[in-house]
C-alpha cells in the first residue's frame, strides 16, 4: 500500500527502527541470559508490524511534537503487547505466532509466563524515563492512559476466556465488540494516539475523539483478524488457518453463525465447543469453516469491518483535524485502508 509519504510499509519499518534501538538498551545484558533476557531478545527479533508505537509517534509528529520525546513511551507499548503476545498464547495454547512456534510451545510454560511479566515490568521501566525527559505532570498523566489501557485489555481478555471456558454459544454482537473495545482498540488504537498526542500538547484536553477514531479501527482491525484466521494464506499470515476455532474463540463471525443454523447444527457446535482443545479434529474445524461460507457468515463480517473502518475514516477526520499534513498524518490516514485490506 502506498500514499503520499511512501510506502506503508516503508513507514512503518522507519517508525520501527526509531523504537527498535531503545528496547534493546533496556533489556538487560546480564544473567540469567539463556532462561531469560536472551529470550526476551528472541521473542523481540520476531520481529511484528509494530502499529502500536507507530500510531503514537505518528501522532505526537502531527499535532507539532518532537518524536523523540514520544520514544519511552512508544517502546514500552511495544513491549507490552509482546508480554500481552507471550501470556495470550499461553492462555489458547496456540502453536505459532508469526511463523514460528510460540513461546510456550518452545521453551515451556513457566519460562514463557516469566518471559511475559518480565517484559512487562520492564515497560515500567522504561515509562519512568518519561519523569526526567517531560517532567512529572505529564509523566504521570501518561502512566494513567498505560494504567487504564492494561486494565481494560486484561479485562477484554477475562471475557474472551470466560465464554470459551463456559461454553457460551450464546454471545452476541454486542457482546463482542464490547471485548473488542477492552481488548483490542483501547491498547492498540486509542491509547497509542492519546498519549501521542499528549506528549505533542501535554494541555490539551479533548482526546475523546481518539476514543471514538480507535474504536472503530480496533473494531475493523480485529474483525478482518478474525476473517484471515479463517480464510487468510498460511504463508503469510503467520499463525494456524482455524486456530480460532480449534482455541474456542466466540467471534462476529460465530455470533453470526449460533443465529443462523439449524437446531441440530447448533447442538453439533455446541458440542465441538464444549470439548477440550485436544480434542478437537481438523475435519471439524473444517466442517464449521466451510459452514461460515454456507450461512454468509464469513462474508457478514468482511462486510462489518468496511463498515467500521468507514466510520473510523470519518471519525479520523474529527480527532486529527488540527493536525498539521505531512508524512505522519498520511500515514495514520492510510491505516484505515490498511486494517480492511491486509492479509497478513
Amino acid at each position: 500500500m502506498t500514499y503520499a509519504g511512501g510506502s506503508l510499509e516503508q513507514r512503518l519499518a522507519s517508525y520501527r527502527s526509531q523504537v527498535a534501538p531503545l528496547i534493546a538498551r533496556v533489556v538487560p545484558d546480564r544473567e540469567p541470559k539463556k532462561h531469560l533476557y536472551h529470550l526476551i531478545s528472541e521473542q523481540l527479533s520476531r520481529e511484528g508490524k509494530g502499529i502500536r508505537p507507530a500510531l503514537c509517534l505518528a501522532t505526537c509528529g502531527a499535532f507539532g511534537g518532537a518524536e523523540t520525546l514520544a520514544l519511552p513511551s512508544a517502546a514500552a507499548i511495544e513491549l507490552l503487547h509482546n508480554s500481552f503476545l507471550v501470556h495470550d498464547d499461553i492462555e489458547d495454547d496456540s502453536e505459532y505466532r508469526r511463523s514460528v512456534p510460540t513461546m510456550h510451545r518452545q521453551y515451556g510454560v513457566p519460562l514463557a509466563l516469566n518471559v511475559g511479566d518480565a517484559m512487562n515490568a520492564i515497560s515500567v521501566r522504561l515509562l519512568r524515563q518519561n519523569l526526567s525527559l517531560l517532567g512529572p505532570e505529564l509523566a504521570t498523566k501518561i502512566f494513567d492512559e498505560f494504567d487504564h489501557m492494561s486494565l481494560e485489555t486484561i479485562e477484554g481478555q477475562a471475557m474472551e476466556l470466560g465464554w470459551i471456558r463456559d461454553n457460551d454459544c450464546q454471545t452476541t454482537e454486542e457482546d463482542y465488540l464490547l471485548m473488542v473495545l477492552k481488548k483490542t482498540s483501547w491498547y492498540s488504537f486509542i491509547h497509542p494516539a492519546r498519549i501521542g498526542a499528549l506528549i505533542a500538547q501535554p494541555d490539551r484536553n479533548d482526546l475523546g475523539g481518539f476514543d471514538h477514531f480507535g474504536y472503530y479501527l480496533g473494531a475493523a482491525f480485529q474483525i478482518q483478524d478474525d476473517v484471515l484466521n479463517l480464510s487468510g494464506d498460511l504463508s503469510k499470515y503467520g499463525k494456524e488457518i482455524g486456530g480460532d476455532l480449534l482455541e474456542g474463540k466466540r467471534t462476529l463471525i460465530l455470533s453470526h453463525l449460533f443465529r443462523s443454523v439449524s437446531a441440530q447444527e447448533r447442538q453439533r457446535l455446541s458440542a465441538f465447543f464444549g470439548k477440550p482443545r485436544s480434542q478437537r479434529l481438523p475435519r471439524e474445524v473444517a466442517w464449521i469453516g466451510d459452514l461460515t461460507r454456507a450461512r454468509g457468515s464469513l462474508e457478514y463480517a468482511r462486510v462489518a469491518a468496511r463498515a467500521f473502518a468507514d466510520r473510523a475514516r470519518r471519525e479520523f477526520e474529527v480527532a486529527y483535524a488540527k493536525a498539521e499534513p505531512g508524512a505522519d498524518l498520511d500515514f495514520i490516514r492510510s491505516l484505515v485502508d490498511y486494517v480492511v485490506s491486509r492479509d497478513v
